[in-house]
């Protein structure tokens, strides 16, 4: 039996196109497989803390046109993240729902919120002091989140409540959102018309 008929916390998503090919695996149940690789270093050091420390098997393997720049990458991970956490959720028979992390780091506070609700939504709120975390524009990380919480369909609130250094808004923000996914999408009890009071999602 595979991994994927036999884990329904487990899925794959690929998107191939003229600008990107990414190929990519999450794992709910099993947080022992971490191996992300997008071609931007600083990218792969956010997801990789995000799935640390949301206790969150990751697999992403990225090819785009990052001579342009890394906005179709960064974009595109999004997406395909995203997809795969709905598969997660078409999968599973009813999850917890609702998820919430606040992670501090140094000087910085980043606050993740997380409905699984079929209504994608999202709400991002962060003032970033510098522009860049050395090559890469921190700009961008609104359109990943956007790009997860629309295929995902969720409703995702991701705040910097403060921070005096760009690097450690991000990485606290990255944290508390693997860990805020992970309580979400825990498998819940009761099917998905416990889910909500209109008796489906």
């Amino acid at each position: 039996m595979s991994e994927k008929t036999a884990n329904p916390q487990y899925a794959e998503a690929i998107r191939d196109t003229k600008e990107t090919r990414i190929s990519l695996s999450v794992n709910l149940a099993d947080p022992s497989r971490i191996e992300i690789a997008t071609g931007i270093p600083f990218f792969d050091h956010m997801l990789n803390a995000m799935a640390f420390h949301g206790s969150i098997g990751l697999c992403v393997q990225a090819g785009g046109d990052l001579e342009v720049e890394y906005h179709h990458t960064v974009e595109d991970v999004g997406l395909v993240l995203g997809d795969a956490l709905y598969t997660v959720f078409q999968q599973l028979d009813g999850v917890q729902r609702y998820g919430h992390s606040i992670i501090p780091m140094d000087d910085a506070l980043g606050e993740a919120v997380v409905d699984v609700c079929n209504r994608p939504y999202l709400v991002y709120e962060a003032d970033y002091p510098q522009d860049y975390c050395g090559q890469f524009p921190v700009a961008l990380f609104r359109e990943f989140f956007w790009g997860l919480a629309v295929r995902a369909r969720i409703n995702l609130h991701l705040i910097v409540r403060y921070g005096l250094n760009s690097h450690h808004m991000t990485e606290a923000l990255f944290k508390a959102m693997g860990r805020a996914l992970s309580q979400a999408y825990a498998p819940g009890s009761g099917g998905t018309a416990s889910m909500s009071t209109k008796g489906r999602i």
